[in-house]
């Protein structure tokens, strides 16, 4: 990812240090430790390595949570960095592998160390692409794996992954919130005890999903006819006359 010309200059003429102005786009690296490496040769290079061990830690422990609130459902076993494609920044499209960026993590230990402020979809892209993974493990698949980890993102962190699962993410809610009270905010997906009271919640959501992957038929169905009501809906709302 090139950025431009950056020039090296003087931090003060007694300070014995020196500076590069970093893009506005790397500004949540702040506070990050960084190796510096000098290679020689006819084209010499310095090079920045941060060090992003916090930031991986936070993908651990979220998929730890992630891994309690679906007990019920089955056993997704530890993180693997290998069922992912780890990157600096969020892709704007992925194929293979669900993408996690070290960017959301760092922005999430800013906001709780009070040095930032709130980035609200960085949590809810987390938990949405780790429950992806975790419903491959678990045997979905394709569409319906992304569709949950949408919905997971949804019912615990309040926020929408774009990918198109209104049908999915409206009778999730029913589903989930049977039994389960919880309160949304910044810590409540971090909090494991959240996880393990949704555990029965998500259970019934997960079957509901394994059964729509039994039965892609009924699925198909279903989301046809959510979608031709909503239709409805909305152009009776568009055509019906105005009263005073």
């Amino acid at each position: 990812m090139y950025f431009g010309n950056r020039r090296i200059r003087s931090a003060g003429r007694t300070s014995g240090s020196i500076e590069v102005t970093l893009p506005a786009q790397l500004q949540g690296l702040e506070e990050v430790e960084c190796r510096l490496i000098v290679r020689d040769g006819a084209r010499p290079e310095i090079v920045l390595q941060p060090d992003l061990a916090a930031a991986h830690a936070v993908f651990q422990d979220l998929w730890q949570n992630i891994r309690v609130g679906l007990g019920e459902a089955g056993e997704i076993g530890d993180f693997d960095a290998s069922d992912f494609t780890l990157a600096l920044f969020p892709p704007r499209h992925w194929q293979v592998r669900p993408p996690l960026a070290y960017a959301d993590a760092l922005a999430l230990l800013h906001q709780r160390a009070g040095r930032a402020q709130r980035t609200p979809e960085a949590l809810p892209r987390l938990i949405a692409f780790l429950t992806v993974a975790a419903a491959y493990r678990l045997g979905l698949q394709s569409a319906l794996a992304l569709a949950f980890g949408d919905v997971v993102a949804y019912l615990l962190a309040g926020g929408v992954a774009p990918v198109g699962s209104d049908f999915e993410r409206g009778l999730a809610y029913r589903l989930f919130w049977d039994d389960t009270a919880l309160v949304h905010g910044d810590d409540v997906p971090l909090d494991e005890q959240v996880w393990q009271t949704s555990r029965a919640g998500l259970h019934r959501v997960f079957d509901q999903f394994q059964a729509w992957q039994d039965s892609p038929e009924i699925y198909a169905q279903s989301r046809k006819k959510w979608f031709t009501a909503l239709t409805v809906e909305i152009s009776s709302v568009l055509i019906s006359p105005t009263t005073h």
